[in-house]
């Protein structure tokens, strides 16, 4: 199959923000899954604005997120986290990017079913773990064993996130590929 011209991309995005009629997109999915990289680039090509769940937790908190989990524990972390989403739920046209642990929480999963279209990004362990091996900001992955860990959080975690509305893979191919297939699969869901 072709790879669609920039006209029907264009055609199809359209297509989707006016389907979407303002409702937030929100990325749920492991770390390392590629949900910021591909929601900035999705954020781009529907003309919305990108949120990071982190990063709108950081400024909230005014400690990073490393900080938090050391000084007030992973429960402090997800209630503020909860509270976060819940707000930043409440703006329209926005493509948010949620930390690994955000869905499976109850109640974050409640907001973002009730007031948004939920994608998860779904990615194998072994590309997870490259990808989150390049970087020393996770907190979950401060173990004796990273990779049990991650794999772990993979078997508690993907029940939960293909509770989502969407579910694409990513894989190894450049990130607008992952964005481009992510606006066909939620059209794909909408039009149903």
């Amino acid at each position: 199959m072709s790879r669609p011209d920039t006209a029907e991309r264009h055609a199809r995005a359209q297509d989707l923000i006016d389907l979407l009629d303002g409702r937030p997109l929100v990325l749920v999915g492991m770390m390392g899954a590629g949900k910021t990289t591909v929601g900035r680039r999705l954020a781009s090509q529907l003309g919305r604005t990108f949120l990071d769940s982190d990063d709108e937790i950081e400024k909230a908190a005014q400690m990073t997120i490393p900080e938090i989990f050391e000084q007030r524990g992973e429960p402090e972390f997800r209630a503020g986290e909860t509270r976060v989403i819940t707000r930043v739920l409440k703006d329209r046209d926005i493509v948010l990017a949620t930390g690994g642990g955000a869905f499976v929480s109850p109640e974050t999963r409640a907001q973002v079913k009730a007031g948004a279209v939920s994608v998860w990004i779904k990615a194998d362990f072994d590309l997870l773990f490259q990808r989150v091996s390049r970087r020393s900001n996770r907190p979950l992955l401060k173990t004796a064993n990273p990779r049990a860990t991650l794999q772990k959080l993979i078997e508690d975690r993907y029940p939960i996130y293909a509770e989502a509305d969407v579910t694409v893979v990513s894989r190894d191919v450049p990130q607008d590929v992952v964005a481009a297939d992510l606006i066909e699969a939620v059209l794909a869901h909408l039009q149903s």
